[in-house]
């Protein structure tokens, strides 16, 4: 069984992410993978770093970003109304791809930076060839959509996205984890892949290498936030399965949580340019 990790926080996504890159790809091959994606929060600041630690053990590496999207534009900073943007998981696909993420990321510091690196959706129009988009975690905008109560808004967000990424380009985006909200988000994704077309893929979200790092990540939390373990009503994951899980974890919580369907879990594309990747064959789940 093959499966490839296309949601990934290393430690570049600073003061969040716990994976250390050194160590990712000798957990990878223990669990028989030969491909994984990085999406460190609004920046690449590692991908230099994960693609020749990577190499120089013969994974294939997926160089990507969970960005953030704005509201309204990257350009307009006024408070509460633009202080939270939604994520959005973007993989460079080819060369284009893989500039046209530089030129979003950069945009979203030069341009777009309020509490965050953001971009827009004017932005992704110029800028979106050669990319593959997931709908990302629950703060994407469709499972945001789909937890106020507006599904018919979130098709709506679904099918723009795969208009502009393309059908074969753009993927609705489902997790194990544990979360009730999660939950809820699964049976909606998947009934709307089911009456759009629009493929699911399976994520983990993985912030930390191995399970018992779930600690850990939570003491990195507290100081992201400046605070204590101690203090009430503070920034924590309600979960300790967002770790670098194995194929046939994937495999098992998947099947148990999503009615038991089949996934199709194989490796990512190899390519022949040195940047290219799809994870077109990679996690997908046969609705």
């Amino acid at each position: 069984m093959s499966f490839t990790h296309l949601h990934l926080h290393t430690e570049y996504s600073l003061l969040d992410g716990a994976i250390r890159i050194k160590e990712l790809p000798g957990r990878l091959k223990e669990m028989g993978m030969d491909a994984c994606a990085i999406t460190d929060h609004g920046a690449m600041y590692g991908i230099l770093d994960f693609y020749r630690t990577m190499k120089a053990n013969g994974i294939h590496p997926i160089i990507g970003c969970e960005v953030y999207v704005a509201p309204r534009s990257h350009k307009e900073k006024e408070g509460a109304a633009d202080r939270d943007p939604s994520h959005l998981i973007l993989l460079a696909e080819n060369n284009e791809g893989y500039h046209n993420l530089i030129r979003l990321v950069s945009a979203g510091f030069v341009d777009g930076f309020y509490y965050r690196p953001r971009i827009d959706k004017e932005l992704l129009e110029k800028h979106h060839g050669g990319l593959i988009a997931l709908s990302a975690c629950l703060s994407g905008e469709v499972p945001r959509l789909i937890l106020d109560g507006q599904r018919e808004r979130a098709v709506e967000i679904a099918l723009e996205h795969r208009d502009l990424f393309g059908a074969d380009n753009y993927f609705l985006e489902i997790q194990a984890n544990g979360l009730s909200e999660q939950a809820i988000v699964n049976q909606e994704l998947i009934k709307i892949s089911r009456e759009t077309g629009i493929p699911l893929v399976a994520t983990n979200d993985c912030h930390y290498l191995n399970k018992d790092d779930a600690f850990a990540h939570d003491v990195l939390l507290c100081m992201q936030t400046g605070k204590t373990l101690n203090t009430p009503d503070r920034m924590k994951m309600e979960t300790d399965t967002l770790y670098v899980r194995s194929p046939e974890e994937m495999a098992a919580c998947n099947a148990a949580r999503f009615w038991k369907m089949k996934l199709a879990m194989t490796t990512a594309a190899k390519a022949s340019a040195s940047v290219r990747s799809s994870p077109r064959a990679a996690s997908q789940t046969d609705r």
